[in-house]
């Protein structure tokens, strides 16, 4: 039986393009957090920009969230355009950052600036958390490729509307009740690139009951957070 996985979805403030601020809000939520694995927004080191530059790995400017990873043991899940391009997940911990998954399916004018990536898994502390963003967790045959490779947990990173909130948790109850799996949902909070006046917040995590674990508000650098423990079969 695996350890306890204790896991928070982040909403820092950001601002648009600026890498090097964004990255030092993420250590600042890396910190607070007080999590085993830390879930970003989609795209929250750039905002959603989508004619942002790619960040790479090896970007120095990610050395405030692997250097928070290191001090508190973390891994931080970070919402990033990557090289491909690709609308990405950049897995951070102490001893850097790679490219962990790309958005499979791509929304509007996203497809005009990336690639889609594949479905994809990471194994922390042998829980196997499956990966997502935004627009993937509204297709079901995403999550049904995702859980097919085995997982635990279906963990994602979105950009909603500030009337949007509620579709965290419809997403999530639908992957959970289909799936049994639970599901962490990192949502970005204040204004953003394309046409996002205000986006939603309220980062959520829930069971694999369905139930609604923790949940953020509405404002950035806000976070929520919880511990799961495996149960014995």
């Amino acid at each position: 039986m695996g350890r306890p996985l204790r896991i928070a979805v982040a909403q820092p403030r950001c601002i648009a393009y600026d890498v090097l601020a964004n990255a030092a809000a993420h250590a600042a939520a890396v910190r607070a957090a007080d999590a085993r694995v830390v879930v970003f927004p989609e795209l929250s080191l750039t905002g959603y920009e989508l004619d942002a530059l790619p960040v790479a790995p090896s970007d120095e400017r990610l050395t405030p969230i692997v250097n928070a990873c290191a001090d508190t043991g973390a891994l931080a899940l970070v919402g990033a355009p990557v090289p491909g391009p690709g609308i990405g997940v950049l897995a951070v911990d102490g001893e850097g950052a790679r490219v962990a998954y790309r958005k499979v399916h791509l929304h509007g004018r996203e497809a005009l600036h990336f690639v889609p990536g594949e479905p994809a898994v990471l194994d922390v502390d042998g829980w196997r958390l499956g990966l997502a963003v935004c627009r993937d967790t509204g297709i079901p045959e995403h999550a049904a490729q995702t859980a097919a490779l085995g997982i635990d947990g279906y963990v994602a990173g979105v950009v909603h509307a500030e009337d949007e909130a509620e579709l965290h948790g419809e997403r999530a109850r639908r992957v959970a009740a289909d799936h049994g799996v639970w599901v962490a949902t990192a949502a970005f909070a204040g204004p953003t690139g394309g046409g996002f006046a205000q986006t939603s917040g309220r980062s959520g995590i829930w069971s694999a009951a369905g139930e609604l674990l923790a949940e953020a508000g509405a404002a950035p650098d806000d976070l929520a957070r919880t511990v799961f423990v495996r149960s014995v079969r």
